[in-house]
């Protein structure tokens, strides 16, 4: 896959994208992207990878469902309907599901654009990480057209490898890093700079999302899978 476009709110995280994709054109807010993107010719989109705001789901937050402002569905929403998409790949905390109103609410409006879907919660830890980090990656694609090598079985058998022995798993318990992070100001205990580290917190783990691309690409039933 080829990345066309990217759309990031935050200053910071324009610059990390802006430094590993140079070439790639990005826009500042999903609410106008649709206006950004048709303002000049652009290639085609066939995959559109988006992550709502999961403030409104996340445990750390006050859950307030679509109540929350940040609830951001269907600014994402008029993106899959203005570009048509061949598929439809997102991501949030695993919490999301738990929340009848949100999660039929996605899957009611992907249904009425035409799509089918699958999803499943993976771990990063199921991809060698050392830790967690449990997220719900869905995967939608055009009703009766397509299975995704069937996402849901792919994604069941993830989830027994475990982080493999040696010294990065240690690394991640050393009592001074967090013992010394709690009295920072703008870096933690080893000399991230804290800002990078809540960057880190709002990021997919690659090694995860690249599982589900090469789902995508590895075919399914019933349809033709080049991009």
């Amino acid at each position: 896959m080829t990345t066309v476009g990217q759309v990031e709110i935050d200053p910071f995280c324009r610059r990390v994208m802006a430094k590993h994709w140079p070439e790639v054109p990005r826009h500042d807010d999903v609410r106008t992207s649709v206006e950004w993107w048709r303002s000049e010719p652009r290639p085609p989109v066939h995959v559109v990878a988006e992550g709502p705001h999961c403030q409104p789901f996340s445990r750390a937050g006050a859950q307030l469902g679509i109540g929350d402002p940040r609830w951001s569905w269907p600014w994402m929403l008029t993106v899959v309907r203005d570009l048509a998409p061949r598929f439809v790949i997102m991501e949030n905390v695993a919490a999301l599901l738990g929340d009848g109103a949100a999660w039929g609410r996605i899957l009611g409006d992907l249904a009425d654009c035409g799509f089918d879907a699958e999803w499943s919660v993976l771990s990063a830890c199921a991809f060698g990480a050392p830790h967690p980090r449990g997220r719900v990656f869905l995967v939608a694609y055009p009703a009766g057209q397509f299975r995704p090598a069937r996402v849901a079985e792919k994604f069941a058998g993830v989830g027994a490898t475990v982080w493999p022995p040696g010294d990065g798993e240690h690394a991640w318990s050393r009592p001074e890093v967090w013992l010394e992070a709690a009295g920072a100001t703008d870096r933690v205990a080893d000399g991230v700079a804290t800002r990078m580290v809540a960057v880190g917190g709002n990021a997919v783990v690659p090694q995860v999302s690249e599982y589900v691309g090469r789902l995508i690409l590895s075919g399914g039933h019933g349809g033709d899978t080049s991009p």
